[in-house]
């Protein structure tokens, strides 16, 4: 949150945001791009808290349906801050319902699977530990605690499109997070004695 205002850090890009979308709108790549590095960064956050490791893979889907589908929005750069997080949040339940329903894999591919990647470098685990603990913290709260601060804090959505994208009352993702911020404020206290 910015200090004093109350509102989120990402939202003081979304001016930026609603004229790179609607350049974007005309066909602009360079404008998509820019709309694609303003949203991205909290747009994976939140996925990483639903989806974990698979992140990546979901925010590919997600953009692949924005990139689709982006003539069809309208709106401002908060708007398609929303829109965007709310076609990535279908993607994250169609995933784990996907995984839900897949079966396990076999030891010899479970040691395949877990191979490292041939770019991974020591710089970018220690670059992912603190995001990785934050998203730990979160992880551990009741889900709606735990989505409800994704969105408000990570996205950086205002409570009326954090609640529309999950289907609630502002009201009630508004206690959510403030709940959950609570409770992650409680678990940081505990551990740092």
């Amino acid at each position: 949150m910015s200090e004093g205002t109350g509102r989120p850090l990402t939202a003081a890009h979304d001016p930026d945001l609603g004229t790179a979308v609607e350049r974007a709108r005309g066909g602009d790549e360079a404008a998509f791009a820019e709309a694609y590095r303003i949203v991205h960064p909290g747009l994976l956050g939140y996925l990483r808290g639903i989806v974990g490791e698979d992140a990546e893979d979901v925010a590919s889907e997600a953009w692949l349906e924005i990139a689709r589908d982006l003539g069809r929005f309208r709106g401002d750069g908060a708007g398609f801050r929303g829109w965007t997080v709310t076609i990535a949040r279908h993607r994250a339940l169609d995933h784990l319902r996907r995984a839900r329903s897949r079966p396990r894999p076999t030891g010899l591919e479970q040691d395949v699977l877990d191979l490292p990647a041939a770019g991974d470098a020591a710089g970018e685990a220690l670059d992912a530990l603190s995001t990785e603990r934050a998203l730990a913290l979160i992880a551990s709260l009741p889900r709606d605690q735990a989505e409800a601060v994704l969105l408000r804090v990570v996205v950086g959505l205002d409570g009326p499109t954090a609640a529309r994208v999950l289907g609630k009352r502002p009201g009630a993702v508004r206690s959510a997070a403030h709940r959950g911020l609570k409770r992650l404020a409680r678990q940081l206290k505990g551990k740092g004695r």
